[in-house]
């Protein structure tokens, strides 16, 4: 696949081995025509922004496709909590505290426990969801030590028209601070700036998929 060499020439050139940077393929919006030909070619690894949209196409796909891990990459209500945490593997944007409170409690229900993101609106914009940068090293630190989640990375998306690259910058070395091993940053026109930075997972859509 033309994106997964992409993704091993950046990794060869700039940043962690290419079998360390996992293809997260952001299938919002489209049906199994779309991506059924992914899942046949060995993909398994994909992104939904909507929980009420995951939850009408992805238990068939699991029924007859072993291994799938399913990330949220959309924003998180608290009253969708219960069906996200039954439905996703991942959860890519924690984003407040009343959400890790969430998290924590229905973890503790239901004894299923998921790998957890902390968004960080890294470029401080108010349009956009996210911990502000000054405050994600302190958020980690209570998210793992007041509610036990299980915090594997931060999550982040620049701002439009300008270079990515000193936003990524920037993720990683909250990332470092905070003593998490993932960054998930980089979508479909800047993932090779995002794996140049030290990114772990790139968020790609309409490289793959082709516009909406």
């Amino acid at each position: 696949m033309a994106i997964r060499s992409r993704i091993a020439r950046a990794s060869d050139r700039f940043g962690p081995p290419p079998d360390t940077v996992t293809l997260v393929a952001v299938s919002k919006t489209f049906g199994a025509a779309a991506i059924v030909p992914f899942l046949e070619a060995g993909q398994r690894v994909f992104g939904e922004n909507r929980v009420q949209e995951a939850g009408d196409k992805w238990p068939a796909f699991r029924d007859s496709y072993d291994g799938i891990e399913l990330h949220l990459i959309g924003p998180l209500q608290s009253n969708k909590v219960k069906e996200a945490v039954a439905l996703f593997d991942v959860i890519e944007t924690l984003d407040r505290e009343k959400l890790a409170v969430a998290l924590a409690q229905e973890f503790g229900k239901t004894g299923r426990k998921l790998a957890v993101f902390v968004q960080v609106n890294i470029g401080e914009e108010p349009q956009k969801a996210g911990i502000a940068p000054a405050e994600a090293v302190a958020f980690v630190t209570r998210c793992r030590e007041v509610h036990g989640l299980e915090i594997v990375g931060l999550m982040c998306i620049p701002p439009d028209g300008v270079p990515a690259g000193p936003y990524f910058a920037s993720l990683a070395m909250l990332g470092r601070a905070a003593g998490v091993g993932k960054l998930s940053m980089g979508m479909s026109g800047d993932f090779e700036t995002g794996i140049a930075m030290g990114a772990t997972h790139v968020r790609v859509g309409s490289a793959l998929f082709g516009a909406r």
